[in-house]
């Protein structure tokens, strides 16, 4: 094992500020279709929230930063949250106001899951671009955790976003932004999307996203034939465009069906490539949250001091067990995602 790996648990934890949309996700049961049979199974999720929720879980001060309904669904939803040990004093309620919500019907065989989205005009998506007091909910910030789902709510969403990066780097802290380019969310605003997207990937330290991202942002293509090559590629015109880049991360997922996949890894610094073994995942529970897994992982490696190398194999391991965990929040401890990397982890624990 990796020595940085091996003495992980010892570094300090570090708090991580994430900024977004919790969602309440009502998933239709088994593998049956929205509304085949008069039932919904409900759960909270949302992308920020997943990765502030999986970093508590792996020993970190996380706090998620948010607007809910100042009603039943909404404090049942910041419950949820401080039930796995996030900081939730950073959430306004707003009175009147709406949860988001999303749909799911998991997929079997060759149909594929599909998501169906109802978050217009929702409490976040309503909230004014100057709700938060960043200077406040930022102080002792190590990093600010958001994604590309933010401002494809709205404008309000969109000026938050860009007062959040700003602040955190006032205030010293790194910023970690996924992509999550979502063209469902984008809707008629799809042509704003590669500008704001740029104006967040700038200010950021690490990105999550892949060589369509960073094609999306920049415009242009890249034709390489391999997907190493292309992400090489893309991830060398990312540096050059947006210098405050340090790391750039994503996984890679191939398909046999719905149930069987494969999923790795790679993590551009610089001009070195890093990459993981490709793990085949096969029985999927549930694929949902899998990126969030990923990005928690990752964090969680940098946070304490794990080499590149190392803090990225914790993440794709991270990813990896999150397939096998229903709901989208992944609720693997440190210890079992050091035991998958170590021997698989199918010992029985006794």
């Amino acid at each position: 094992m990796n020595r940085a790996m091996s003495h992980a648990s010892s570094a300090t934890a570090g708090r991580v500020v994430c900024f977004g949309e919790l969602l309440l996700r009502l998933s239709a049961p088994g593998r049956e279709l929205l509304l085949q049979s008069p039932q919904l199974a409900a759960q909270f999720g949302g992308a920020e929230a997943n990765v502030a929720a999986a970093l508590a879980i792996l020993g970190h001060d996380s706090a998620v930063v948010s607007t809910l309904p100042d009603n039943a669904i909404g404090r049942a939803g910041a419950g949820e949250l401080r039930r796995h040990g996030v900081d939730t004093t950073g959430i306004r309620y707003q009175a009147g106001g709406r949860m988001g919500l999303y749909f799911l019907s998991t997929g079997a065989l060759q149909r594929p899951s599909d998501v169906l989205y109802d978050r217009a005009d929702s409490a976040f998506a309503r909230a004014p671009g100057d709700a938060y007091d960043w200077p406040r909910l930022l102080a002792g910030a190590q990093w600010l955790h958001l994604s590309g789902i933010n401002p494809a709510l709205g404008e309000g969403a969109a000026q938050a976003a860009r007062a959040a990066v700003r602040a955190a780097r006032e205030a010293g802290a790194r910023v970690s932004f996924d992509c999550n380019y979502r063209s469902k969310l984008w809707g008629e605003r799809a042509a704003q999307a590669p500008q704001v997207l740029g104006e967040l990937v700038a200010e950021a330290d690490l990105l999550f996203g892949n060589e369509r991202d960073i094609a999306l942002i920049l415009g242009g293509e890249f034709p390489q034939r391999s997907a190493a090559e292309r992400f090489a590629a893309a991830t060398a015109a990312a540096f050059s465009a947006w210098p405050k880049l340090r790391w750039i991360a994503a996984t890679e997922r191939g398909h046999a069906s719905v149930d069987r996949q494969q999923l790795s890894a790679r993590l551009a610094v610089g001009d070195t490539v890093l990459e993981t073994a490709t793990y085949t995942l096969d029985g999927i529970v549930d694929r949902i949250g899998g990126g969030d897994a990923f990005a928690a992982g990752l964090l969680h490696g940098l946070l304490r001091g794990m080499e590149d190398a190392a803090a990225l194999e914790f993440a794709i391991a991270a990813a990896c067990l999150k397939h096998s965990i229903p709901g989208d929040v992944c609720l693997s401890r440190e210890a079992d995602i050091l035991a998958f990397l170590a021997d698989g982890g199918f010992e029985v624990k006794r």
